[in-house]
């Protein structure tokens, strides 16, 4: 079953073509905090990353992106990137989840906020 999940799905991990081109062509260059593992080519002209579970491009940290996209040369394995005291730390994209921010009067809290602020009308 797992073959089978693993030849006609993208989006758990890597797909069969996905793991043969790496194993053949690819240099494992580090690995980040959620266990997604990041490789390049010999020739360092193409780089990917492999993820850990569901494949979403908001799990990659800023560090990583960054490598990716051939902002820096450098992996943060080899040189780390510089952090101001202000910034939060990592996290992945929530939308969608029961996790994800719902502002005061959403509808997503109805059942535990009361308004105050209006007054349904009643017939007489």
């Amino acid at each position: 079953m797992k073959l089978l999940l693993r030849l006609l799905t993208w989006w758990n991990s890597q797909t069969l073509n996905t793991q043969i081109y790496t194993w053949r062509k690819g240099v494992k260059v580090g690995e980040d905090a959620e266990g997604n593992v990041f490789y390049q080519t010999r020739d360092g002209k193409r780089r990917w990353v492999i993820y850990n579970g569901e494949s979403e491009a908001s799990r990659v940290s800023p560090d990583w992106h960054g490598w990716l996209h051939h902002t820096w040369d450098q992996p943060p394995t080899e040189k780390a990137l510089a952090h101001k005291t202000w910034e939060k730390p990592h996290q992945e994209n929530l939308t969608g989840t029961e996790a994800a921010y719902a502002p005061p009067g959403s509808l997503r809290h109805a059942a535990k906020a009361e308004r105050r602020d209006y007054e349904a009308w009643v017939p007489e």
